[in-house]
C-alpha cells in the first residue's frame, strides 16, 4: 500500500527546521544552511561523497517516491497573489524531482511544466486534496512531503504521514521555523524504528514510523 513519507528533515539541537528571516537571498533562513551541510556533501547533491549512512538515507529519499506535495514557502519567495511573476521554482529549469508536484497555495495558478518530468500543480483547496491528486499521479508509488516545516506540521497533525525520517544536527539556531510546536495528540502517533548516527558528519538520522 502506497505511504505519505517525509526524507531528510534536518533539525537543530533545539528544535528548528529552518532559520529566521527566510528571503530571497535566505531561502533556508539565517543560518538555516548549516542544517544541511552533511547532505551537500553526498554524491546525490553534487558533493565530493559522504558516509555510507548519509549517503544511504539520501538516497532512500527518493525510492518509490511517485509524487511531492511542498508548500508555497519552498516553492518560492513569491506571496499573494501570483500577479505577473514568472518564477519557477529555486531548482532551475529541470528540477530534481521527475514527476508530478503539488504545491498549496491560496492563489490558483496554471500548472508548471518544466524539463526532466517535473511538473508543478498547484492546490487551493488544502492538504487532503493535494494528498489525493498526488497519490492519484504516483500510480502506486509512495508519495513524499518535500517541505518545509509548516507542511509538514500540518500533515502530521492530521495523523496523515506514514513514515518521518528526521536528522538531528548538532547546531543552535536560537530562533526560525519549528516543526514539533503544536502537533498535538500525534505527538504519540510514532515510534523509532531506527536510529543512525554518522561520525563523519556528526549528525544522527532517526526514522519515525506510524505505530
Amino acid at each position: 500500500m502506497a505511504t505519505l513519507r517525509v526524507h531528510n528533515l534536518a533539525m537543530s539541537l533545539d528544535g528548528y527546521a529552518a532559520g529566521p528571516n527566510q528571503s530571497l537571498d535566505e531561502p533556508l533562513g539565517v543560518r538555516g544552511g548549516e542544517l544541511h551541510t552533511f547532505a551537500f556533501q553526498t554524491k546525490q547533491f553534487g558533493g565530493p561523497g559522504a558516509s555510507e549512512v548519509d549517503e544511504r538515507f539520501i538516497a532512500a529519499g527518493d525510492e518509490g517516491i511517485g509524487a511531492t506535495i511542498m508548500g508555497r514557502n519552498m516553492f518560492g519567495p513569491v506571496r499573494g497573489p501570483w500577479g505577473d511573476s514568472d518564477w519557477t521554482g529555486w531548482r532551475g529549469p529541470e528540477p530534481p524531482y521527475h514527476h508530478p508536484v503539488f504545491v498549496l497555495t491560496h492563489h490558483a495558478h496554471d500548472p508548471i511544466e518544466m524539463g526532466g518530468g517535473t511538473t508543478f500543480h498547484f492546490v487551493t483547496d488544502g492538504i487532503e486534496s493535494a494528498l489525493e491528486q498526488a497519490f492519484a499521479a504516483a500510480e502506486g508509488q509512495d508519495v513524499r512531503i518535500g517541505g518545509g516545516p509548516d507542511t509538514i506540521r500540518q500533515y502530521v497533525r492530521a495523523g496523515l504521514v506514514d513514515e518521518l525520517h528526521a536528522v538531528i544536527v548538532p547546531v543552535l539556531l536560537g530562533a526560525g521555523e519549528r516543526l514539533f510546536e503544536p502537533i498535538g495528540d500525534q505527538v504519540q502517533a510514532f515510534e523509532a524504528a531506527e536510529v543512525v548516527s554518522s561520525p563523519e558528519s556528526q549528525v544522527t538520522h532517526v526514522r519515525l514510523v506510524r505505530r
